[in-house]
């Protein structure tokens, strides 16, 4: 091998280790959205970063990264939950713990509150999972619809009804 193309490999690595840990927040919030329990969260966030740098080679540079990283990611992340689903069906979970929302919130009401939401959320399909990572990560309509394959419309629909779901839900809940 030359010494061009390995510096053209190398190049390549270094362009995808720094656009990573720019935007390396998508990884954990994809995570921690589809993956309960501290080491559940850590595999999915290390095979989404394997995906993506199997996938980099297809990246279209003129897009934005993160659009292109969150389609990825939700992607190996709803394939990951498939997978736990058809694990689950077989397997009797052990330790309730595992399935505790981690929250560093000091104040306990607030705590309270944030894990119901994420009680709720985790009660929605992966679609509407990840509609809602999208649009609490004020995301526009637009780069939710690339990244999830909808129309802008749809997508506004489908948030405008999610809100309104939550917001009964959490009414309820209170």
């Amino acid at each position: 091998m030359t010494s061009a193309v390995l510096t053209m490999a190398q190049a390549r690595q270094q362009q995808f280790q720094a656009l990573l840990e720019r935007h390396r927040g998508v990884v954990f919030k994809v995570a921690n959205s589809y993956a309960r329990g501290a080491q559940n969260r850590e595999d999915l966030a290390q095979e989404i970063a394997a995906q993506l740098w199997r996938a980099f080679p297809q990246y279209d540079g003129t897009r934005a990264f993160s659009t292109w990283m969150y389609r990825v990611a939700l992607n190996v992340a709803i394939s990951h939950l498939r997978e736990r689903s058809r694990y689950d069906q077989h397997h009797q979970a052990l330790d309730p713990a595992d399935h505790e929302v981690a929250i560093d919130e000091a104040d306990a009401e607030s705590a309270a509150r944030v894990r119901e939401l994420y009680r709720l959320i985790d009660s929605f399909d992966p679609l509407n999972r990840a509609l809602l990572l999208l649009y609490l990560d004020e995301r526009s309509q637009r780069e939710i619809a690339e990244i999830l394959g909808l129309t802008e419309t749809n997508v506004a629909t489908k948030i405008g009804r999610l809100k309104s779901n939550l917001r009964d839900k959490l009414a309820a809940a209170t």
